[in-house]
């Protein structure tokens, strides 16, 4: 049988989501914890990547197994929450089709990105701190032009194993939280390295280093090397990962809320 597995982890310990030799992901753990729990080789594939030090507070993954008679879902998750290291939660196990996919049956997906403008060492790696405030009425308008169908080459990684760089974003803008800002984008696919890029050329635009127009031209060029540099790994998040209603359950949706204890 397959099945979704959504879960949440703090991602400084880790160099990324996808397993790689020598090195710990976040992939490897969940596989290895799912294994010992199981008693039989597992192995999870994921919504998306994240890089070494990006947060998901809503990260998708499927596996198939077997699970024992006397094993419900609900048991799976307790004893696999008992099995993970304590930065990586896991909060709803569902069965799904066999051809429901993780990544592929994915309609959308949100990152936030978090600043903090008041120093706090409980959150040095968690959010990236600025000591004074960014223009956000600059950084709104200048965020505005990514709403809609564009090609983000501008703001992708080279060489960064795309087919193309075509995605259709939804939503994208800055939002004012006790303490600091909070970036959110919400798009149907996004290209490897894209968020960190927006965030840290829009940051540009915040500092007056870049003028809204200016913005707008790096989009519009296609050049990577038009944009700013990435703004830091701590603090991005995978925030949300959306499915029609017959792949994921209502619970997903309130889970993520935060309506359902984990």
């Amino acid at each position: 049988m397959r099945y979704f597995v959504h879960f949440a982890y703090d991602g400084t310990a880790y160099c990324g989501w996808q397993v790689q030799p020598g090195v710990l992901t976040v992939q490897a753990v969940l596989d290895r914890a799912l294994s010992q729990v199981l008693r039989q080789p597992v192995r999870s594939l994921g919504s998306g990547r994240t890089d070494t030090g990006v947060h998901a507070r809503h990260q998708v993954a499927h596996f198939e197994a077997e699970l024992p008679d006397d094993m419900s879902l609900d048991l799976l998750c307790y004893r696999l929450n008992r099995t993970l290291p304590a930065d990586v939660r896991a909060w709803l196990l569902h069965e799904v089709g066999a051809h429901d996919h993780a990544r592929f049956s994915a309609e959308a997906r949100t990152y936030e990105y978090q600043v903090s403008l008041v120093p706090d060492p409980f959150r040095r790696d968690q959010a990236l701190y600025l000591d004074r405030a960014p223009d956000l009425a600059a950084m709104n308008e200048a965020a505005a032009a990514l709403v809609g169908q564009f090609d983000f080459t501008a703001f992708s990684k080279v060489k960064g194993g795309e087919s193309h760089y075509l995605c259709w974003v939804h939503e994208a803008g800055w939002h004012e939280i006790p303490g600091g800002l909070t970036f959110r984008i919400r798009a149907n696919r996004f290209v490897r390295g894209m968020v960190r890029l927006v965030v840290g050329t829009l940051l540009d635009v915040g500092r007056g280093r870049l003028s809204v127009e200016g913005f707008r031209q790096v989009l519009r060029r296609q050049e990577r090397i038009a944009a700013s540099g990435a703004a830091p790994a701590k603090g991005l998040y995978l925030s949300r990962v959306e499915y029609a209603a017959g792949v994921a359950p209502e619970a997903a949706g309130r889970a993520w809320k935060g309506e359902l204890g984990a």
